[in-house]
């Protein structure tokens, strides 16, 4: 029966800009890279949950709609100022109902990221 969770396939139509936006903007480390934008692999740490970005003009669609990315980050405010620096456009950090601190933005392709 199943033992683990691997992670999330995300297509684009242009998975060279995603891939770009992932390693240069949000500074995301791949774990494996290919040549053509192809099956790459993001994550933090070597066998815990990854995302791969897949060409969707090659393989179909492996999702069937935006998904949204959750991850941390140690300071809310710098992050804003970075990712606001790099052209990212997003609101400033505000603070859930549930209490914590969130940043929101999309990537290139729709898919939202949330920041907590």
């Amino acid at each position: 029966m199943i033992n683990s969770f691997r992670g999330i396939n995300i297509s684009s139509k242009d998975p060279e800009r995603l891939v770009s936006f992932y390693k240069i903007v949000l500074e995301i480390p791949i774990l494996e890279d290919d040549e053509n934008y192809d099956g790459v692999v993001f994550g933090f740490i070597k066998d815990a949950p990854v995302f791969w970005i897949w060409d969707e003009n090659k393989w179909g669609k492996s999702n069937e709609g935006p998904v949204c990315l959750v991850f941390n980050c140690d300071d809310h405010i710098k992050t804003y100022e970075d990712l606001t620096r790099k052209g990212v456009e997003l609101n400033p950090p505000t603070t859930a109902p549930w209490g914590g601190k969130e940043l929101l933005l999309t990537d290139p392709d729709g898919n939202k990221i949330l920041i907590l």
